[in-house]
């Protein structure tokens, strides 16, 4: 029976059992698409390292003798929609069977459902064969249960696969060292080069210029820098274990005017394209530590482990259950656009300044420059959450709507009204300064609410509480925060909600 098989941009495992042997009745097929490259303005790093990725995979599969049918994106055959080249290859291999991998976005896997209904030959969709959760498994989790927590769900996973357990109990005596993984960075100790791999995609980018293709942030050479293969994921794996690991936990929420990456691993791209899975990093990372971590504090592996078990396979489960009504949540009610400067980087708040130079230059800023730097200010400034979804799935080269989304919408801007994020993850000026050398060369002084040299973010702070307070106040973990409120003297407070407005009314000029 001559079968298609389909393979997505973020489906790139080889090790998924399609290819534990090899049939002459297979044809394998992926499309670089317009569908694709034009939903959301993309990050020209973005789309040059999808394509990358997807062409050596490719030619990897080829070079073990499977038939692959890959258009680029400008191959005459190329329809630019991803039904309409399913169609034509049918007809053009009088294909009797369709094959295809769960898509882990919404929108695609509505479009492959609705496919499948209107062919007339039989289908089968497969597992990625990649997390360690199937869709449905935290929805199942957390049934009967009154609230969807995040560290309920990453102690049932470290148990039911044995991951820093001792019997039945925490590796290390308790389950979260969250209150380790909190230090600022103060140049020691010494960051070691990131790795970095020199992908030639000059190819790719003249491509995308040729045929027009509308990108956002910067590309200063031919080289994509993250890995585009299960090898390349490996050799950055394996450099994390050897000298990043031992500092991670320390300095996973740290940021730096000098510094891009700190201690992180960098494996989020090749990990949300599937060329490396969770569990391949996990049992790596805890295997390093036994046999050569007598110097590596369970801080350091259990941060590292609980972004990945926890948040990683959290936030997918959280995707699946409440999509796709999810994606139009707005829990707070806010409306005001997205300032220009996300999209330049000009603005005085050199928080705000690092961060989204970093983003457009790199594609690539580590969680907390993305939760408490920009999120912050785009929930403070009351952005709404259509806007701010949107730059965060085009700007970063690992955003995948499966996991941007729920970051984004809910951690990040409390739109579906405390479901991942129990309160929201809002701050002056001071949790930036603990964090961060940002505050020490800022144009604002990150100690006054009000003046023209006053910090933006502490005005807008106190504003935000006030303008939420009827949706906020009963959230026990904000009742420490309203009772301060309540003692601003009132004729302040008015001067700081007039500040406040005036930001919020003309951001870029801040």
């Amino acid at each position: 029976m001559k079968t298609l098989r389909l393979i997505l941009g973020d489906q790139l495992n080889s090790k998924h059992s399609w290819y534990k042997s090899k049939q002459n009745n297979h044809v394998y097929c992926m499309f670089e698409m317009r569908q694709e490259t034009d939903y959301v303005t993309h990050h020209i790093q973005k789309v040059v390292g999808f394509f990358a990725a997807m062409r050596d995979f490719s030619k990897l599969l080829k070079s073990k003798g499977y038939q692959v049918e890959y258009f680029t994106l400008d191959d005459q055959r190329n329809t630019q929609n991803l039904i309409n080249n399913l169609q034509k290859l049918i007809k053009d291999f009088n294909i009797q069977k369709f094959e295809y991998q769960h898509p882990d976005e919404y929108r695609l896997n509505e479009q492959l459902l609705q496919f499948t209904k209107t062919i007339k030959i039989p289908s089968e969709v497969f597992s990625t064969e990649h997390f360690y959760t199937n869709r449905h498994e935290l929805k199942a989790f957390y049934k009967d249960k009154k609230q969807y927590l995040m560290e309920t769900f990453y102690r049932h996973m470290r148990k039911k696969h044995d991951i820093l357990i001792v019997t039945n109990q925490p590796e290390g005596g308790t389950w979260n060292f969250d209150k380790s993984n909190r230090n600022k960075w103060k140049d020691k100790p010494e960051i070691p080069m990131y790795k970095q791999f020199n992908n030639q995609v000059s190819n790719i980018i003249t491509l995308i210029k040729k045929e027009k293709i509308k990108t956002i942030g910067r590309f200063e050479s031919n080289t994509f820098e993250y890995p585009i293969n299960r090898e390349q994921a490996l050799i950055q794996l394996k450099y994390f274990c050897e000298t990043l690991l031992i500092n991670f936990g320390d300095y996973q929420d740290a940021m730096h005017t000098q510094e891009v990456n700190l201690f992180h691993s960098r494996l989020s791209f090749a990990m949300n394209l599937k060329l490396i899975s969770p569990k391949n990093v996990v049992d790596t990372v805890l295997n390093y530590w036994y046999k050569h971590g007598k110097n590596i504090d369970i801080s350091q592996i259990e941060g590292f482990v609980r972004q990945i078990i926890g948040w990683r396979e959290y936030m997918r489960g959280m995707y699946w259950a409440f999509m796709p009504e999810y994606k139009k949540l707005n829990h707070l009610k806010n409306t005001q656009p997205l300032p220009d400067f996300f999209w330049t980087a000009n603005t005085k708040m050199n928080c705000l300044k690092h961060s989204i130079t970093n983003s457009l230059n790199h594609g690539y800023a580590h969680h907390i420059q993305r939760l408490m730097i920009t999120g912050n200010f785009a929930l403070l400034a009351q952005i709404h959450p259509d806007d701010v979804d949107k730059w965060y799935l085009g700007i970063y080269v690992d955003a995948v709507e499966w996991v941007q989304l729920p970051n984004t919408r809910g951690m990040s801007q409390f739109a579906d009204g405390g479901k991942i994020a129990t309160k929201p993850y809002v701050s002056s000026a001071s949790y930036i300064s603990k964090m961060s050398n940002y505050c020490d060369s800022c144009y604002y002084n990150k100690n006054e609410k009000l003046g023209k040299n006053a910090c933006p973010f502490n005005s807008l702070y106190w504003n935000f509480l006030d303008d939420k307070r009827d949706v906020l106040s009963k959230n026990r973990r904000m009742s420490m925060m309203f009772s301060i409120l309540d003692k601003i003297n009132k004729n302040q407070l008015i001067k700081i909600k007039e500040r406040a407005q005036r930001i919020i009314a003309c951001p870029d000029a801040f």
